[in-house]
């Protein structure tokens, strides 16, 4: 891309600059006693030059937005043709408490929704079970059956809003009925917009909300794959989730590496399956934290969708272009939020949705300042959102395609993490994939010793956290409204399901529950039997008791 005669000119001259220039400056004024390094662990240097990308080929390798390998964006325009989807996740208690919440963030602005759901919801547990006891809506809505689902969309046409359900080992049950509300909407599969996570392996890694062993699995993961291609055309079936790996303490190449590993492995299941990864490859999506080192985190995005283009290029021979892109969601760091003074993340927040946008995100969820405290309120949702509004259309940043592209610094640290990431990608092929490598706790442990190393340096002042171990107040600061769960919220939802059990035809409910066994046991699509199971208003926890009894339970290995 440059000149050799020049790029030497450039080296001599750097050299003259640092000797003349730089030590001079030293001498008077010495740098700052810190470590200038990235959250790798990484040295920057004091400056970067041409020399610093000197073996970068830009049609090669960084090319124009919309073409491979889409370095540069996944659309020709990007934000000037459409802005990126504001997606505000949320969701607590009923499903009647969660669908006021989406009214007033549609209501606010907010171009689609994202649903959170509650542990029980998450494990396959009805809110009446008793492993569901002091959990019911408290980290998401609880859903146990079409009913609640009824209630949550209630007045929201899907047909206009998509809509993205952070849900994994209860995805093909939630996806059901998803499709079943649709319909008495009036509204044909065909036309449903958005996400559901459907990313199991990353609940085996770092987040733990697994119900079956990984093989099985996979294979709810691929019926889905397969039912999707051909009745939700427009529906991404799986986000694969470097959020949470990055949350569980992995830095940037880790969140890049061992999300791509997984997205592998789903495209290795898939093929393996008979489907084809130029039609399945088009609804696969991705979704990434987004954290404080600001050039670091757009050059992550960056690098992070050009690994992709060139993995289903060369390894699975991909060559349809919408199976090429790399399409993401984004959410700004919640293990960054702070109790302490806890208004500071306001600015962190917006720095780290900042990046997102440089780097290219097609959606994005700002988190709100009192989450380090509570569940969010109105008022902290608000801001949040405002937050993306602002960048959106009074900072500038999306109206030129890629601005930082070019950069000296973005680039080389684009190449890094590229490089730093495939090697990662090696060595989990060498174990013998993903499965193998999370059975084998490889990956747990390099999580691990990158969350031990960041927190130590946290509580040796190595590493700064504003409020927490520099500029700290005296005095507690804490919003005065923070948002507390009706603590009837429980009672109510066992009383709908004891009314909803009355009600309904068991003897449907019965044979749809033996179909989805019989199923379970042949290996035919278990998305036909599990949807018609949920419009007979089955339970959630009755459909995953089911298949538990077919493909047992998960138990996790300790990690030494």
């Amino acid at each position: 891309m440059f000149d050799q005669k020049k790029l030497q000119k450039i080296r001599e001259e750097l050299h003259i600059w640092c000797k003349e220039q730089v030590n001079k400056t030293l001498e008077k004024h010495p740098e700052r006693q810190q470590a200038f390094k990235t959250s790798c662990g990484e040295e920057l240097e004091r400056l970067y030059t041409p020399l610093s990308i000197e073996e970068t080929d830009y049609l090669e390798d960084l090319g124009f937005p919309g073409d491979y390998p889409f370095t540069r964006g996944v659309q020709p325009t990007m934000y000037r043709g459409r802005l990126w989807t504001m997606r505000q996740y949320a969701g607590f208690g009923t499903a009647q408490e969660s669908n006021e919440r989406y009214k007033y963030l549609l209501k606010q602005g907010q171009t689609g929704l994202s649903v959170a759901f509650d542990l029980p919801t998450q494990i396959g547990y009805d809110s009446d079970h008793e492993m569901s006891d002091g959990e019911v809506g408290r980290v998401g809505v609880a859903i146990s059956s079409l009913e609640d689902m009824e209630v949550l969309f209630e007045g929201i046409p899907l047909e206009k809003v998509s809509t993205s359900m952070t849900i994994n080992s209860t995805a093909a049950v939630l996806l059901a009925m998803y499709i079943a509300v649709a319909e008495k909407q009036g509204v044909s599969p065909d036309k449903l917009k958005g996400t559901i996570q459907n990313d199991i392996l990353k609940e085996y890694i770092a987040r733990g909300t697994y119900i079956f062993p990984p093989q099985p699995s996979m294979r709810i993961i691929t019926d889905i794959f397969e039912y999707c291609s051909k009745e939700l055309p427009y529906f991404n079936t799986i986000s694969v989730s470097g959020y949470h790996i990055r949350e569980a303490g992995a830095d940037a190449v880790q969140e890049v590496a061992f999300t791509l590993a997984d997205g592998i492995e789903y495209v290795k299941a898939a093929i393996d399956a008979g489907l084809d990864p130029n039609v399945f490859g088009r609804r696969i999506s991705f979704f990434f934290s987004a954290h404080n080192n600001f050039f670091e985190e757009v050059a992550k995005f960056r690098a992070a969708r050009r690994l992709w283009a060139r993995i289903m290029k060369q390894r699975f021979g991909a060559s349809d272009k919408r199976a090429l892109t790399m399409r993401f969601h984004t959410q700004t760091a919640g293990s960054t939020l702070t109790a302490q003074q806890p208004q500071n993340n306001i600015v962190r927040v917006a720095y780290q949705a900042l990046a997102a946008v440089l780097g290219g995100t097609q959606s994005l969820h700002t988190n709100s300042y009192d989450e380090a405290l509570g569940l969010p309120t109105e008022e902290s949702v608000r801001v949040a959102l405002r937050t993306q509004q602002i960048i959106a259309h009074e900072s500038g940043a999306p109206d030129t395609v890629d601005p930082l592209g070019g950069s000296y610094l973005v680039e080389n640290l684009t190449n890094r993490i590229e490089h730093q990431a495939v090697s990662y990608i090696d060595k989990i092929d060498k174990i013998g994939g993903m499965i193998k490598a999370i059975e084998e706790g490889f990956v747990q442990r390099e999580i691990l010793d990158t969350a031990y190393r960041t927190q130590k340096e946290i509580e040796d002042n190595g590493r700064t956290v504003v409020g927490v171990n520099k500029f700290t107040s005296e005095h507690a600061e804490v919003p005065e409204d923070i948002l507390k769960l009706d603590e009837s919220t429980e009672k109510r939802q066992r009383q709908n399901l004891e009314r909803l059990r009355k009600k309904r035809n068991n003897s449907s409910v019965s044979r749809s529950i033996e179909r989805i066994s019989e199923a379970a046991r042949s290996g035919e699509s278990l998305m036909p039997p599990i949807i018609e199971a949920v419009k007979n208003y089955a339970t959630l926890g009755e459909i995953t008791e089911a298949l538990k009894e077919v493909f047992g339970e998960y138990t996790e290995s300790v990690i030494i």
